[in-house]
C-alpha cells in the first residue's frame, strides 16, 4: 500500500500496486479510512472501473460522492505512481 493523503478528519487514502485480476487486466484499489471509537469508516474503490469494493462504517453519501471524483480525476496519477513504487516527495 502506499500513502495519498490523509484529511483533516482523519480519513486517510492508499492505494495498491497494480494487481492484474482474473481477465489480466490492471487493476488498482484506492481505500479511503478513518478510525472512530468503534473502528474505522472504510471504502475501496478499483479502478478502472470505479466500482466500489467494499464500504463501512458511517461515511456520508456526499463524502463517498467527493472520493469517487478523486479518484476519477486522479485516475492516471494512480496507475503512474502505482507503477514507480508510490508517490516520490523531494
Amino acid at each position: 500500500m502506499h500513502e495519498f493523503c490523509k484529511y483533516y478528519d482523519g480519513t486517510e487514502v492508499v492505494f495498491t500496486d497494480i494487481i492484474k485480476n482474473e481477465n489480466g487486466e490492471e487493476t488498482i484499489q484506492i481505500h479511503f479510512e478513518r478510525p472512530t471509537e468503534n473502528g474505522f469508516d472504510s471504502v475501496r474503490f478499483e479502478l478502472p472501473t470505479y466500482k466500489i469494493l467494499y464500504k463501512d462504517g458511517n461515511y456520508s453519501d456526499e463524502e463517498i460522492e467527493l472520493f469517487k471524483t478523486i479518484v476519477e480525476r486522479s485516475a492516471a496519477s494512480f496507475y503512474r505512481w502505482a507503477r514507480e513504487g508510490g508517490i516520490k516527495i523531494a
